[in-house]
């Protein structure tokens, strides 16, 4: 049974070439959602100050760790929304680097693995710029009237980039839970 879906789910089937994305944010909302740690549950953080919705299904990794201190970042390209919670299979084409207040945030940019529509996109460069475009405009405003915040969008990288950030995340990740994960580990056999 899954009570928590940072810790109890794989970050997925294939990493780092097929991922889980948990979707806390689905494509079109306004309200920031956020999975709590402490609580293993999702909770409504803010609805953005801007006008501006998400541009795909937003969420993490799971059972990675970032740069600071979060889940790996996923946005996942969609068709139609999900909810929040849906695990989503999905296969990583880029890297959005970023920083939020001068931490190191980048996002991974995915498209699902199981639906035929987005077979041909492998890499950052199959992906058609006025999405890249609108993706990177939101992340670059989505904060711009919340008093005392500050987001820098550098720019996009590639889907190399994005599996070595996914690396370096579940890395992180079991280096922070090393005890636990030992915890939990089956007894080796005889």
């Amino acid at each position: 049974m899954i009570n928590d879906h940072w810790r109890d789910l794989p970050a997925g089937p294939e990493v780092p070439e097929i991922v889980y994305a948990v979707v806390e944010i689905p494509m079109g909302s306004r309200n920031k959602i956020e999975y709590s740690k402490e609580y293993g549950t999702y909770i409504l953080n803010r609805v953005l100050y801007s006008p501006m919705h998400y541009p795909g299904e937003y969420g993490f990794i799971p059972r990675t760790m970032y740069d600071d201190g979060d889940p790996m970042d996923i946005i996942v390209l969609m068709d139609e929304r999900t909810f929040t919670g849906c695990v989503i299979e999905a296969r990583p084409v880029g890297l959005l680097m970023m920083t939020d207040s001068n931490e190191k945030d980048d996002k991974i940019l995915a498209v699902p693995a199981r639906n035929h529509r987005y077979n041909h996109i492998r890499e950052l460069s199959d992906v058609p710029e006025p999405i890249l475009n609108e993706i990177q405009h939101f992340f670059r405003r989505y904060k711009d009237l919340e008093i005392g915040k500050h987001v820098s969008v550098k720019g996009w990288d590639t889907k190399d980039a994005a599996v070595e950030a996914i690396d370096h995340s579940v890395q992180l990740y079991n280096e922070n839970f090393r005890d636990a994960i030992a915890a939990n580990a089956p007894e080796p056999k005889e």
